[in-house]
């Protein structure tokens, strides 16, 4: 995008890098939401672009990865990314999610974003074909941005990101905003700002689907896609298997491994440790806190990186006693963060706010300390009238989820409060997950603050699992979504963060560090802040 006119805000946050205001990573952020390339702004700030590891890679080979195989459903419905991994395999996507925070694009060479972020024009990638055989175009773009905007479609998580495209009253896409300029050229023409749509695109469940695809179709049982791999099993609960397609040219450099395995072994980070030793995979999908070491001591190397990845320990307003404010503050009156992030995660990240907002998050305002104090919370909770409620709390068996929501509990517990735990497999948990009244959910990052708060906790999102529903809260994220200046919008989010503490929301105890380990045969698997896989840069060291 060197050739295309910047965005007004693009060379401000360039002076604000070289000033120190800036780290690399918010720079980067910053800059690519708004299209400038990756290329671009590492040279404008005097850096050279990261590149990956492929002088020596080999053709051939197979990976095994240990990661859950869920039962499959259409990828606006997706909820984890796991469904999205695999499908990686032959789905890809307009925009990605990089390590170091950079918004790139996929299947979109470039982008430009008008100065008020209500426009942008998407510059298909030329040459880009289906395993079909049909060439990559406008008329795939726009299919996908009919399915993403369906508001009518329960757990259409997709129908949020791009609520700036609806037609507010058939929440449907609405006429006009999404246009085909030529056969490279979509244009996007929002209701209102948005300055996230385009991290919206880079989330999992974005990936992109042919013009023939028919809505709740399962995308293995037609795996039309402009990927260079095919599946060639999936059994929920075992394992999933995809094949490099001979037949497909690829549009770039890449798809190296002739197989690559999905092999699911649970939840349970002991088998995970024994089939490592026993060289039965090569790479976790992820390694949680508690068993790092463990795995260091077996030889395997270690990757990090320090994400906006959370637990949030969270009251369904929907559910008594938990409509009720007192009874929410006093609980969070009852939970020291700190002790939760020692004893829950074993002090493997940041500490977290109770708001949802990460300090490596652009928008990220820094509020006054939480006020911890038990015996205050279980007054509140005594006036409420709920002083010998059960209080319920539950968690998948994930060690460090099922970890900290135990600390949690002790501590109400030591407060007074008659607690009780129930811990459920992760595939029974994960089918109601937006229906338990006390539990605790796990969050990917997001790349805004601003966009994790319209996912998660507007009034109508697909995936408000605490309903919540505050109509100042709204007025401001609605602002919020409109500004691209980030000093501007930290003001707003001040609120917002404010709102998130005050209304008792959720414990949001800490920011995780995560991490994966690989026995060191293959490049490019270094964890992802949202542990996604890019399957098609992974090849054998030669």
């Amino acid at each position: 995008m060197t050739s295309k006119k910047l965005h007004p805000a693009v060379q401000m946050y360039a002076q604000e890098y070289q000033s120190g205001q800036l780290s690399r990573r918010e720079f980067l952020s910053r800059a690519t939401m708004l299209g400038l390339s990756a290329t671009a702004a590492y040279g404008l700030i005097g850096i050279a672009l990261p590149g990956k590891a492929s002088a020596q890679a080999t053709r051939g080979g197979t990976l095994r990865v240990n990661m859950e195989t869920k039962a499959m459903k259409e990828p606006r419905l997706w909820d984890w990314s796991e469904y999205a991994n695999f499908c990686r395999g032959w789905l890809d996507y307009l925009a990605l999610f990089n390590r170091d925070g950079s918004v790139t694009g996929g299947l979109i060479e470039s982008w430009e974003a008008n100065d008020d972020a209500t426009q942008y024009t998407l510059h298909l990638r030329p040459g880009v074909t289906w395993n079909n055989g049909d060439a990559f175009g406008p008329e795939d773009v726009i299919h996908n941005f009919e399915l993403w905007a369906d508001g009518t479609v329960e757990g259409n998580s997709m129908a949020s990101r791009v609520a700036a495209l609806q037609d507010p009253e058939t929440k449907m896409l609405r006429d006009g905003a999404v246009v085909a300029i030529d056969d490279l050229t979509v244009q996007l023409n929002l209701n209102s700002p948005d300055i996230s749509i385009m991290a919206a695109l880079s989330d999992y469940p974005a990936a992109v689907v042919h013009r023939s695809f028919v809505a709740g179709s399962n995308p293995i049982e037609s795996p039309i896609g402009t990927g260079a791999y095919l599946p060639e099993s999936y059994e929920v609960g075992v394992k999933g298997v995809l094949v490099r397609n001979p037949h497909h040219n690829y549009w770039r450099e890449g798809g190296w491994l002739d197989r690559i395995e999905f092999i699911d072994l649970g939840t349970d980070q002991n088998a995970l440790a024994a089939a490592a030793e026993g060289d039965e995979i090569d790479l976790t999908y992820r390694t949680d806190s508690d068993y790092v070491d463990v795995f260091n001591a077996i030889g395997w190397t270690p990757s990090e990186v320090v994400t906006a990845n959370t637990l949030a320990v969270r009251f369904n307003q929907r559910s008594a006693p938990y409509d009720n404010l007192d009874v929410r503050r006093g609980i969070q009156m009852m939970v020291d963060n700190q002790t939760v992030l020692e004893l829950g995660i074993d002090g493997l990240g940041l500490l977290g706010e109770n708001h949802h907002v990460c300090p490596i998050h652009p928008e990220y305002a820094k509020l006054p300390p939480l006020e911890f104090d038990a015996a205050k919370g279980a007054s509140l909770v005594a006036d409420s009238g709920h002083a010998d409620t059960e209080f319920e709390i539950i968690s998948s068996d994930t060690d460090w989820q099922k970890n900290t929501c135990d600390v949690v509990a002790a501590q109400m517990r030591d407060a007074g409060l008659n607690v009780k735990r129930t811990i459920l497999p992760g595939a029974t948990f994960w089918n109601d997950w937006l229906k338990y009244p006390f539990s605790a959910t796990e969050w990917g990052p997001r790349p805004l603050g601003i966009q994790m708060m319209a996912l998660a906790y507007k009034s109508d999102a697909a995936w408000n699992e605490t309903g919540f529903s505050n109509a100042e809260f709204d007025s401001l994220l609605e602002k919020g979504l409109s500004v691209a200046d980030v000093d501007a919008r930290r003001e707003i989010m001040a609120k917002i963060e404010k709102i998130m503490q005050d209304e008792g929301v959720v414990i949001q105890a800490f920011w995780r560090s995560v991490f994966n380990h690989s026995n060191g045969k293959f490049a490019n698997v270094d964890v992802h802040p949202f542990y996604e896989l890019f399957l098609h840069d992974i090849h054998l060291i030669g």
